[in-house]
């Protein structure tokens, strides 16, 4: 049975999770006058993705636990922020260092149990060892391909991003899915061609 101190607890991790709202992301919401996303929308529209998409996947997943994964993983964002996906490979090392510190803060809110569990599904995801965390971690990566190609290019186009890593980031999703990794390739097939990714 819970205590007192368990919901206390529970509710200061649920009004920290409200800080996720202020977090922006470089991502641009065309349907709102290209503002920028905040990444507890991107959450949401992410857990609506792998609902929508988990047919396509090639093997069985537990789209609960995909779903648990997406929630959180970017919670850690409310201490350490958002950094852009194609930014120098220093500046994404020191945001994983980043990262780590904040979930152990951030889910060390909770109580023992939950917390653990949090951490857990959190490791789970960057890890990307299992096959629900790697269906998590390609559907992650797939909806900013999918914003970024209704936007002519988005933040692509606007920082000069090469085909080559496009492909490179979300290659793991050729393991996933056959239907979603053609979908992907020729996304971006289009995109060079339209000159919003550099063809190198």
């Amino acid at each position: 049975m819970n205590s007192p101190l368990d919901l206390e607890q529970q509710f200061l991790f649920i009004h920290e999770m409200d800080l996720l709202k202020s977090v922006k992301r470089k991502a641009l919401i065309k349907a709102d006058n290209n503002r920028y996303e905040n990444s507890a929308e991107h959450s949401w529209h992410i857990c609506m993705a792998a609902q929508v998409l988990q047919s396509h996947v090639n093997y069985p997943v537990d789209i609960m636990r995909v779903t648990q994964m997406l929630l959180i993983h970017d919670i850690v964002e409310i201490d350490a922020g958002d950094t852009f996906a194609f930014a120098p490979q220093e500046q994404l090392d020191a945001q994983f260092e980043l990262e780590e510190k904040a979930a152990k803060r951030i889910f060390g809110i909770l109580p023992d149990p939950q917390r653990d569990f949090y951490l857990g599904l959190f490791n789970e995801f960057e890890e990307s060892s299992t096959n629900n965390a790697k269906f998590a971690k390609a559907i992650d990566r797939i909806l900013p391909l999918v914003q970024n190609m209704q936007n002519n290019g988005g933040s692509w186009a606007a920082n000069k991003v090469k085909r080559s890593q496009v492909l490179a980031r979300n290659i793991g999703l050729k393991e996933v899915s056959d239907s979603l990794w053609n979908y992907v390739e020729n996304q971006i097939n289009k995109a060079t061609e339209n000159g919003w990714l550099l063809n190198e």
